[in-house]
C-alpha cells in the first residue's frame, strides 16, 4: 500500500485530503509544516509527498530537496499558478490548483505513483555499453515499445506505427494534432511527446477546452489585467504564459470558441500573447499539442473552426485507434488494469473468469480504454470471490448484439437513428437514452449548468457523457447571446 505524506497547514483541508486518500486505500501521514514533517518523519521513506506551496516557515518546495527523489505534488491556489510552475522547474513532479476536484486529485496521485513504479522497474543501463553481451542472456523485454519511455500499453500494428511516429515527432518543436475517440488515451500521447522532447524539464500545461465556460476561456488561456472585466480584481497570468518554455496541451480543441481561436492563432504565428484588457504583447515560447475527437476539417468547412488555425495545428497528425480496433491489446490492457487495482486494494488473488476474458475480447468498448479501466475498478470493488465474471464488468454481449442489429435494421429501412424529440421519453428507455433525450430536448433553452443541475450531475460529468454519446454542445450566438 503506497505511503503518502500530506503537508498542509489548514486543518480542514488536510483532514479532508487524508480521508479521501484513505478511502482509496492509501496509507497517509500528515504534518502542518515542513519543520513538523522533518521532526516527525523520515521524509525520503514516503512513496509520495502532497504539499501546499505556502506553508508557515519554509515553503512546500523545500520538501523536494528533503525528499531526496521522492515525487512531490504541489497544491496551490490558481492565483499562484506562476509560482506552481516555478516549483516544477525546481523539481516538483506536478502541481494541482485549489480548489481541486476529488477525481482529479486521485487521478494525479495514481499517475505519479504509476510513473514512479515504472521508473523503478526499468532496468538500469549497463555501465559498460560497449561490452559484448553474453549469449546466454535473454534480451530485455522491449523497453523500447509501448510500456517503455512512451508509457502506453499495446503491441498491435497500429500502435507500433504510432510509437514510431511519436519518437520521430517528439524531438521537434512542430505542432501536433492528436485525433481519436474519447477515452483512447490522447493525453498519454501528449505527455509522451513532451517527455521525449527537449522541453521535458519544463512544464506541460494541460487544458480541457470543453470543461471551461466560454465566457472565461480567453481569460484562463491568455490571462487578464486588473479591471479587464467585472470581478477581475487583480491581474492574472494565463495558462499559455504558464507553459512558457514547455508544452501546452489543448484537449478537445474543437470546442474552443472562435474568438479564442483567433488569439491562439497569434500565439502560433507570432509567438506572443496579449492578456485580456492589456495593450501590451509579450513573447512566449510554447509547443502546442492539440487533441480532438471531432473532424476539424469538416468543422472548418462549415465555419465552426478557423481554417487557418486548422492548418497551423495539422503540421503533424497522430491518429489513435479505438480499443475495438486493437485486437489482442484489449486483453493485455485489461490484465494490467486488474494488476493495478488488485495491488491498490490489496486483493492479489483476483483473476478474470474464462467467460469474462471472452467478454472483454468481444465487447466493443464504446468508451475505449477509459471505460475498460472504470469497469475493472468497479469489478474489483464488488467481487466477493476470487474470479471476476462478466456481470461484474457490466458487459452484456447479447444486449450489444441486439443494439447492433437494431441499428443495422434502422439503416436498412432508411430510418434515422434514435434522437430526442419533443415527445415524452418512453418508460423503457435506458439511462443513457434518457440522458440523450433530455439534453437534446432542453439544451436550446437551458445552460450547461442548468442541464447538469436538473440531471443531478456535475458540469464535468455532463461534458464527459456528451463526448461518450456524441452529443455536441449547442453553439451560442455571441452577438445575440442565444
Amino acid at each position: 500500500m503506497p505511503h503518502i505524506l500530506i503537508v498542509e497547514d489548514e486543518t480542514i483541508i488536510r483532514s479532508a485530503l487524508r480521508r479521501l486518500m484513505e478511502r482509496n486505500h492509501y496509507q497517509v501521514s500528515e504534518a502542518g509544516s515542513v519543520q513538523e514533517a522533518q521532526e516527525r518523519f523520515s521524509i525520503p521513506s514516503f512513496d509520495m509527498i502532497v504539499s501546499d506551496l505556502r506553508l508557515p516557515g519554509a515553503p512546500g518546495t523545500e520538501l523536494i530537496k528533503l525528499g531526496q527523489g521522492t515525487p512531490v505534488l504541489i497544491m496551490t491556489s490558481y492565483a499562484s499558478l506562476r509560482s506552481a510552475v516555478d516549483s516544477m522547474k525546481m523539481g516538483a513532479v506536478d502541481y494541482i490548483a485549489k480548489p481541486f476536484d476529488h477525481d482529479e486529485m486521485l487521478q494525479t496521485v495514481a499517475r505519479i505513483l504509476r510513473d514512479r513504479q515504472s521508473v523503478a522497474s526499468t532496468p538500469a543501463e549497463r555501465p559498460n555499453a560497449s561490452r559484448t553481451p553474453d549469449k546466454t542472456e535473454k534480451p530485455d523485454k522491449v523497453v523500447d515499445n509501448s510500456n517503455g519511455a512512451i508509457g502506453i500499453i499495446g503491441s498491435c500494428a497500429a500502435m507500433q506505427a504510432l510509437y514510431g511516429k511519436i519518437r520521430k515527432v517528439a524531438p521537434t518543436d512542430s505542432n501536433v494534432l492528436i485525433q481519436g475517440e474519447s477515452g483512447t488515451g490522447k493525453e498519454l500521447v501528449a505527455r509522451a511527446l513532451h517527455n521525449l522532447s527537449s522541453r521535458a524539464k519544463a512544464p506541460m500545461i494541460s487544458v480541457n477546452c470543453a470543461a471551461i465556460p466560454e465566457s472565461l476561456i480567453e481569460s484562463e488561456l491568455f490571462g487578464h489585467e486588473k479591471g479587464a472585466f467585472t470581478g477581475a480584481n487583480a491581474g492574472r497570468a494565463g495558462l499559455v504564459e504558464a507553459a512558457d518554455g514547455g508544452s501546452l496541451f489543448l484537449d478537445e480543441i474543437g470546442e474552443l470558441p472562435i474568438e479564442a481561436q483567433a488569439r491562439l492563432l497569434r500565439v502560433l504565428q507570432e509567438g506572443e500573447i496579449r492578456r485580456v484588457g492589456s495593450t501590451q504583447s509579450q513573447k512566449v515560447n510554447v509547443r502546442l499539442i492539440a487533441a480532438t475527437h471531432r473532424d476539424l476539417k469538416s468543422l472548418a468547412k462549415v465555419g465552426q473552426f478557423r481554417e487557418d488555425l486548422y492548418y497551423r495545428l495539422h503540421v503533424i497528425a497522430l491518429k489513435l485507434p479505438a480499443l475495438r480496433e486493437r485486437g489482442a491489446d484489449v486483453s493485455e490492457i485489461a490484465q494490467l488494469f486488474l494488476t493495478r487495482q488488485t495491488t491498490r486494494m490489496n486483493r492479489p488473488d483476483l483473476r478474470f473468469s474464462a467467460e469474462a476474458e471472452r467478454a472483454i475480447r468481444q465487447y466493443s468498448w464504446p468508451g475505449n480504454v477509459r471505460e475498460l479501466e472504470n469497469a475493472i475498478e468497479r469489478a474489483v470493488i464488488l467481487c466477493e470471490g476470487q474470479e471476476i465474471c462478466s456481470e461484474l464488468l457490466g458487459i452484456d454481449i447479447e444486449l450489444q448484439e441486439q443494439e447492433q442489429e437494431q441499428e443495422q435494421s434502422r439503416d436498412f429501412i432508411g430510418l434515422p437513428a434514435q434522437q430526442g424529440t419533443s415527445q415524452e421519453p418512453a418508460e423503457d428507455l435506458s439511462l443513457e437514452d434518457y440522458f440523450q433525450h433530455f439534453v437534446l430536448e432542453h439544451q436550446e433553452h437551458m445552460t450547461e449548468t442548468e442541464l447538469a443541475r436538473k440531471l443531478g450531475i456535475s458540469r464535468k460529468c455532463l461534458w464527459e457523457r456528451r463526448q461518450r454519446l456524441g452529443i455536441p454542445r449547442r453553439k451560442i450566438n455571441t452577438a445575440t447571446g442565444t
